[in-house]
């Protein structure tokens, strides 16, 4: 007789581990950089700052779009360029878990912190500027720790705080000519978009271990 041919397993380690890729978070960082030079640069030189009408009026009718474009709107070259460090280095330490997440969570703050905005901001008054999503990827970052508490994600955590802590006092209401609100919400909608994105379910029982 001839013998059975030889059975081979595999064995489930769980979910698994996500990368890092740097090539990828840089190319992403990148990128972005760039699409908010060149944008800020035909505002100004093409459109004489006609673009920043598109920032966020609370409660404005039919404006509520606008919270898709006002974060990637700047009041001149010196307000892009006092977020263009901070956004790169947070945009980049995000991004390092993969884009496709890193775009989602960036989605997330953009309809979830522009939204709340739109809904609670000072009227009479027009949002715009990269601080929202500032505050959203600070917030992203300490929300990953958090949730998944592991070495890499607890690492980045804690070296996001170390450099953009001191930021999270423009959340309070201090100076009129800054937007606390994108500010606060901004953070909000990072918490938010880390808790949907990286927090853990349980593992589903298997149905033999239900009582009969």
């Amino acid at each position: 007789m001839r013998a059975p041919p030889r059975q081979t397993f595999t064995r489930s380690t769980g979910t698994p581990r996500p990368g890092v890729s740097l090539g990828r978070a840089a190319t992403v960082t990148a990128a972005l950089i760039a699409g908010l030079w060149v944008q800020e640069g035909a505002d100004q030189l093409v459109f004489q700052g006609q673009l920043d009408q598109f920032g966020i009026e609370p409660r404005a009718p039919g404006t509520f779009w606008h919270v898709l474009t006002a974060p990637f709107l700047h009041a001149g070259f010196g307000h892009l360029i006092a977020n263009t460090v901070p956004l790169a280095v947070l945009t980049f330490m995000s991004a390092l878990r993969g884009v496709a997440r890193f775009l989602a969570a960036l989605l997330l703050i953009v309809l979830i912190g522009g939204g709340l905005v739109w809904l609670l901001g000072r009227g009479g008054s027009v949002h715009l500027g990269a601080s929202e999503l500032v505050f959203g990827l600070l917030a992203y970052l300490l929300g990953v720790g958090w949730w998944e508490r592991t070495p890499l994600a607890v690492g980045v955590a804690v070296a996001a705080f170390l450099l953009y802590g001191g930021i999270l006092w423009g959340v309070l209401p201090a100076n009129p000519a800054v937007s606390w609100e994108a500010h606060l919400f901004g953070f909000v909608g990072g918490l938010i978009a880390a808790a949907i994105l990286h927090r853990k379910r349980p593992p589903a029982r298997p149905a033999s271990s239900f009582p009969r």
